[in-house]
C-alpha cells in the first residue's frame, strides 16, 4: 500500500489552479485534443476480447459465447464461480458431508427478492463459503448497514443488493469466454465490457470467487491480490463505511443505467534494458501545480496510479491513500485484482476506459465519500472512456539512503519508463504524464529524486509531464528550478544519470547528506566552467 500525498489523489481539491509552465505556455494533454478513432478492434494472440467485435461499430455490445463455459477450470484462466469443478461440502446438518455444486448453492443463496438484515446478508454469503463461516465476522458491513437511516437501509437491503445479486448470477451468460490470468512476464491485453466488469464486481462483493479466500503465503492465488470483499466487510474502521458508500454508489449507478462501453487492461513489460548512462534524450516540457488532482486536472493525460505491486493495494482492506482512492472512485479498476498477478520490477498495468462514479474529499483518515460523479469523458471508437491510468509500483525503503544506490536508481527508472512507454497495443499518440510524488510518504522516497526520475523516464519516453506537488510551494520551486537548469544547459538524461551514480558514491549519512539538486547543478557548472 502506497501513501504518497495528502490531499485528494494529488493535491488539494476545490482550490484555484496555480500553473507554472517551465518552458512555454502551450497547453497539452487535454482530452479534446485526443484522437478517438482507433484501428478496428480484433482479437490477437496477445489481446483477448470478451465481447463480439462485429457489432461494436454500431454500438452493440454482446458477450462472446463459447460452448460449455462451465467446463473451464485450469491454472491459466480465472476460476469462475459457475464452473462445474467448483464444489463444496454441504453445511446443512441433514446433508452434511454431501458434495455439492457450489454454483447451485450460490444461486439459492442470492436469488431472492430482499435481504432482511445485515446478518441475513452475511449468512447468505457464508452458505457457499462454509470453510470460513466461523472465521469471517462481517462486523464492518453490519455496523455500516445498521447505522443507516431506516429508509436507506431498506433501499440497500431490499432493492439495491438483490439487484446486484441478480447481476452476479448472470455470470454464466455475461462471462462465458475464459478470462486469462495476466501472469508475471506476460505481455497481454484484455478487453471486456463495463457490464462484464459490473458482473465480476458483483461476484466479488458477494465473495463467490473460488480459491480466492486463503491468506496463506503458498496458497494457489497468493501472488494475486484479494478479490472477494470479505476482508473489507470485517473491519469496523470508519474507513470501511466511506469505502462502502463508494461501492454502493457504483452499484446503484450500474443497476439503474448500465454503461455501454469497453475497458482494456494491458499488462506491459520492458523488452530490453535501457543504458541510462548513454541516453542522449533531453528533458521534455514540464508543467507544475501546487494544487489540483490527477483525475480532475489530468483529464486526457496518462494518469499515474502510485501503485502497490499487488494492484489496488489495500482498497479491500484498510488502505486509503492515492491508489486506493482511485480504485474507489473508479471501481472498475478493482476488477484488475481478479486477474493481475504481482507486478515485477519491469512491468506495469495500463487501464483504458475506467469510468468515474464518485466524488470525494480528504485523504486517508479524512477521506469522505462526497456523492455520485457524472463522468462526461468522451469515448473512443472502441467505446472506451478516454481515460488512461497506469499502475507503477515504487520501492519501499527501510533505509532512505538506499534509494540512491545504482541498483535502485535503475529499478525506479525502468519502472517509470515502462509505465510511460511499454504497450501491448501500440499508442497512437503520446499524451502528457500526469503525476506527483510517486513513491514518497510512507515509502520514504526523496521527493526531489523521485521527481527527477520521472522527468528522466518521461524524456526517454518522449512525453511531457504535468506534476502536482501536493500543495508544497517549496517543492514546486525546487523542481521548477532544477528542470529549467537542465533545459537551459541542454543536459542529457545520460549525464543526469551519471551524476546520480556519482552522488550515490559520496558516502553521505542522513546528517551530512548534500542536497541532490545543488550537487547536480554544481557539478554541471563546474564541468562547463572548464571549457
Amino acid at each position: 500500500m502506497s501513501s504518497e500525498g495528502r490531499r485528494g489523489l494529488c493535491g488539494e481539491r476545490g482550490a484555484e489552479m496555480e500553473w507554472t509552465c517551465c518552458v512555454d505556455g502551450r497547453e497539452f494533454g487535454n482530452s479534446e485534443h485526443r484522437p478517438v478513432t482507433e484501428p478496428a478492434l480484433r482479437p490477437t494472440g496477445d489481446h483477448s476480447i470478451l465481447v463480439e467485435v462485429d457489432g461494436l461499430p454500431s454500438g452493440m455490445i454482446v458477450p462472446f459465447s463459447v460452448p460449455a463455459p462451465e467446463k473451464v477450470w485450469n491454472s491459466a484462466q480465472v476460476k469462475m464461480p459457475f464452473s462445474a469443478s467448483s464444489k463444496q461440502t454441504a453445511a446443512i446438518p441433514e446433508q452434511r458431508g454431501e458434495v455439492q455444486d457450489r454454483w447451485d448453492v450460490i444461486r439459492e443463496a442470492l436469488n431472492r427478492t430482499h435481504f432482511t438484515t445485515a446478518k441475513d446478508l452475511e449468512s447468505a454469503i457464508k452458505l457457499y463459503n462454509p470453510k470460513y463461516s466461523n472465521v469471517w465476522r462481517f462486523e464492518g458491513l453490519c455496523r455500516h448497514l445498521d447505522q443507516m437511516q431506516p429508509a436507506d437501509q431498506r433501499y440497500i437491503l431490499g432493492e439495491l443488493l438483490p439487484q446486484v445479486a441478480q447481476l452476479a448470477l448472470r455470470a454464466p451468460h455475461l462471462c462465458q469466454k475464459p478470462v486469462p490470468l495476466l501472469k508475471e512476464g506476460m505481455k497481454h491485453a484484455l478487453t471486456l465490457s463495463q457490464e462484464q466488469c459490473a458482473c465480476l464486481l458483483a461476484n466479488a462483493f458477494f465473495c463467490t470467487f473460488p480459491h480466492r479466500n486463503s491468506p496463506l503465503p503458498h496458497s494457489e492465488f497468493s501472488s494475486f491480490p484479494t478479490i472477494n470483499f470479505s476482508r473489507l466487510f470485517e473491519s469496523t474502521s470508519p474507513r470501511t463505511s466511506e469505502k462502502l458508500e463508494a461501492i454502493f454508489c457504483y452499484f446503484k449507478s450500474v443497476v439503474e443505467h448500465m454503461p455501454k462501453g469497453l475497458i482494456t487492461f494491458q499488462r506491459c513489460g520492458l523488452s530490453h534494458s535501457i543504458d541510462w548512462e548513454r541516453s542522449p534524450c533531453k528533458v521534455t516540457q514540464l508543467h507544475l501545480s501546487s494544487v489540483g488532482t490527477i483525475e480532475d486536472q489530468g483529464r486526457g493525460m496518462l494518469q499515474v496510479d502510485f501503485a502497490a505491486a499487488l494492484v489496488g493495494g489495500g482498497v479491500l482492506g484498510q488502505g486509503l491513500v492515492q491508489e486506493e482512492i482511485r480504485f474507489l472512485i473508479n471501481p472498475e479498476l478493482i476488477v484488475a485484482r481478479l486477474f493481475t498477478e504481482r507486478l515485477a520490477d519491469t512491468e506495469c498495468l495500463l487501464v483504458t476506459g475506467a469510468q468515474r462514479y464518485s466524488d470525494y474529499t480528504g485523504f486517508s483518515d479524512t477521506f469522505r465519500w462526497a456523492g455520485a460523479h457524472v463522468d462526461a469523458t468522451p469515448r473512443d471508437s472502441w467505446l472506451r472512456r478516454c481515460t488512461e491510468i497506469v499502475a507503477i509500483d515504487a520501492v519501499k525503503f527501510d533505509n532512505p539512503l538506499d534509494q540512491y544506490r545504482p541498483h535502485y536508481l535503475q529499478r525506479e527508472l525502468a519502472k517509470a519508463f515502462c509505465g510511460f512507454s511499454c504497450r501491448v497495443i501500440p499508442d497512437r499518440h503520446r499524451t502528457t504524464v500526469a503525476t506527483g510524488n510517486w513513491g514518497c510518504g510512507a515509502f520514504k522516497g526523496d521527493v526531489k529524486l523521485k521527481a527527477l526520475i520521472q522527468i528522466m523516464a518521461a524524456a526517454q519516453a518522449h512525453r511531457d509531464v504535468m506534476y502536482f506537488t501536493f500543495g508544497s510551494p517549496d517543492t514546486l520551486r525546487d523542481i521548477r528550478t532544477m528542470h529549467r537548469f537542465l533545459k537551459e544547459k541542454n543536459v542529457t538524461v545520460g549525464h543526469v544519470y551519471s551524476l546520480l551514480e556519482k552522488y550515490s558514491r559520496m558516502g553521505f549519512t542522513r546528517s551530512t547528506q548534500q542536497d541532490l539538486y545543488e550537487f547536480i547543478q554544481s557539478k554541471i557548472l563546474c564541468l562547463r566552467g572548464r571549457y
